[in-house]
């Protein structure tokens, strides 16, 4: 099933998600259905709350379909390590056609759980590192837009806003 992206300034973009606590046939299936709704949408990182599930798990294929070996699902993550700086432009499928740059770590480790329930920690670098930091964002209730200067976000509320105005939102 390939759900609706939510899109910015929906409520449910900037609420803490709730932590998963079934790990069933149910999760999997939601699951395989933010895959595909990512695929749909052309993006490569997704979390519940953007197709409108409060719930602490995110996905990402940076490799968008072409190495299943990429496909990395997060449930429950947090960020136990970070170093290093990177200044890069990020997207998100919640903010169409909005894209700045970012300051995040370049390297993080994360510690989450799979579909079976089973914690585990991964590392990443440059992209993934912004990805994993990105998504992870989004299950705090924070958008990358939060990180911009309080001018820069002025001015893509105000984009927004017209885009709102004219029906292109």
């Amino acid at each position: 099933m390939i759900y609706p992206i939510i899109k910015f300034p929906d409520p449910v973009l900037m609420k803490p998600a709730e932590d998963v606590t079934v790990f069933d046939k149910e999760l999997k299936q939601l699951v395989a259905d933010m895959f595909e709704s990512m695929y749909e949408a052309q993006g490569i990182g997704l979390a519940a709350p953007q197709i409108n599930i409060a719930k602490r798990l995110c996905i990402i294929d940076l490799s968008f379909k072409k190495d299943p070996a990429q496909k990395i699902v997060l449930i429950n993550p947090e960020i136990i390590e970070n170093s290093g700086k990177q200044h890069e432009e990020e997207g998100c499928l919640s903010l169409p056609e909005i894209r700045e740059k970012v300051n995040r770590a370049f390297q993080v480790k994360v510690r989450a759980q799979d579909v079976e329930g089973k914690w585990f920690e991964i590392e990443g670098t440059e992209l993934l590192s912004r990805a994993f930091q990105h998504e992870i964002d989004h299950l705090n209730g924070i958008l990358f837009i939060d990180h911009l200067s309080r001018l820069k976000r002025d001015l893509v509320l105000r984009r927004i806003r017209k885009m709102q105005k004219n029906g292109e939102w």
